[in-house]
């Protein structure tokens, strides 16, 4: 097992077993989360360079992840070009970045909260979310045109 430290930044720094084999630019989420699903719906939709891709937390690509935070299904994780790991509301933030256009300002705005406040209002939503926006038996499948972007 691997040891992870996570940074001021948010970033999970984490001791990977080759660090060359693992994906970039990946949106970890909750398979069977309805919020999360639509999470990555709303992804897909503004991003219009195809440039992030996702995997299921229950998958075998998160299984294979070197930290610990990508085996909580209590998280979405994203992984960035440099291979640093980011979580909670620093990792929705990054994802808002990536997309860019008006969502870079906004993942901006969203920036200028200290992170511990944040992350107070995701643990909240991340706490209610079968709750709120129900749970599915299975993981999402993606279409035949998405499937290209997402990981086993």
């Amino acid at each position: 097992m691997s040891s992870a430290t996570t940074s001021s930044d948010g970033s999970v720094h984490a001791a990977a077993k080759n660090e060359a084999d693992r994906p970039t630019n990946v949106l970890f989420f909750d398979g069977v989360c309805g919020l999360c699903n639509r999470s990555v719906d709303f992804v897909l939709s503004r991003d219009r360079r195809g440039a992030i891709r996702f995997a299921p937390l229950q998958g075998e690509t998160a299984k294979r992840g070197a930290s610990s935070e990508t085996r909580s299904f209590d998280t979405i994780v994203w992984v960035d070009s440099s291979h640093r790991e980011f979580v909670r509301s620093a990792a929705a933030v990054r994802v808002l970045w990536q997309i860019g256009g008006v969502w870079w300002l906004i993942g901006w705005l969203l920036w200028l909260i200290p992170r511990p406040l944040r992350n107070v209002g995701y643990r909240l939503v991340a706490a209610n979310r079968y709750r709120w926006f129900g749970k599915k038996e299975t993981c999402r499948l993606p279409s035949p045109a998405e499937r290209e972007r997402f990981l086993p």
